[in-house]
């Protein structure tokens, strides 16, 4: 079933669902649910992301193996209302895994954690226990393993039969993990979060709620870290800018005077475009498991 035109967004080459929070849920909810042995990989996107991609083809090639993905950053979706198509909100890595362990209480789903150091990890693995007492945790891994650990760990993956898959690791290591491997994981639903096991272990502060709708989550995240992000965030918000500032001037030429591929500027190409349909069915998902093994292959 092809997915409707309006459900993804092409923005700098990377096509992002149109979903919220709930529809999100809604679409793990119903493949869960329906059992199988389909995976589905969410990823998310940030606007560093977006920049470092641009110059990472392997990132690049990555991310794009994700069946869903998500605007995880206000300001890729105050830069999707600027170029003409809203994303309707934004749904961070944390916010979806967290709804994800909600449904996963409720309905006794299986989930394995990968990342953090071991210490974080438990702390994390606590706070999951007291939270979310119906989900089940199968098996979990600290995050900090070589090359030569990583067959031994999917091998464990599935051998504890999850549900559910959250990869707590930096970028670009969980998004190049998981595209190499998590068809092989035996997961229905894997999502790379980051650096949220660290916030559930509360080793990490998340910005209070008005600074999160305010978009100023990074600035927040900033004043944690002063000394290790100032010159990231600052080097990364500038060259977004940049490229929203020459994608809407492109928006405002007439197209033969762009003189670039469409790509580029974050219109819509049919050949690229995946999501999730609008009744929570997940459109093209045989297609998109072959692409994933073909963008891994290089980094195997």
């Amino acid at each position: 079933m092809k997915a409707p035109t309006d459900t993804v967004y092409e923005m700098f080459g990377v096509p992002i669902a149109c979903l919220d929070r709930r529809e999100a849920v809604s679409v793990a909810d119903r493949l869960v649910s329906a059992g199988g042995d389909r995976t589905v990989l969410f990823g998310v996107v940030n606007a560093a992301k977006l920049v470092r991609m641009r110059g990472d083809p392997a990132l690049f090639r990555a991310v794009l193996a994700s069946d869903i993905i998500l605007a995880d950053g206000m300001s890729v979706v105050w830069a999707s209302r600027l170029l003409g198509k809203a994303i309707p909100e934004r749904v961070t890595g944390i916010d979806l895994m967290q709804a994800l362990l909600e449904q996963a209480s409720s309905r006794g789903w299986r989930v394995y954690f990968l990342g953090a150091t071991e210490y974080a990890l438990s702390k994390a693995l606590d706070a999951v226990r007291r939270d979310y007492p119906g989900a089940v945790i199968c098996g979990a891994h600290h995050g900090y393993f070589s090359e030569k650990d990583e067959k031994a760990i999917v091998a464990d993956i599935r051998d504890s039969r999850p549900d559910l898959l959250f990869v707590g690791m930096g970028s670009p290591k969980k998004e190049r993990f998981l595209a190499k491997y998590a068809d092989d994981c035996g997961a229905i639903v894997c999502h790379g979060v980051g650096g949220s096991l660290d916030v559930m272990a509360g080793l990490v502060r998340r910005a209070p709620r008005r600074w999160q709708a305010m978009g100023l989550e990074w600035l927040w995240r900033v004043m944690q870290e002063p000394r290790r992000l100032w010159r990231r965030y600052l080097v990364t918000n500038t060259l977004f800018s940049l490229m929203v500032a020459e994608a809407l001037l492109a928006r405002l030429l007439p197209a033969n005077l762009r003189g670039v591929d469409d790509v580029r500027w974050g219109v819509e190409p049919d050949s690229h475009r995946r999501a999730s349909s609008g009744d929570g069915t997940v459109a093209g998902l045989e297609d998109r498991q072959q692409s994933r093994s073909f963008r891994s292959s290089g980094d195997r």
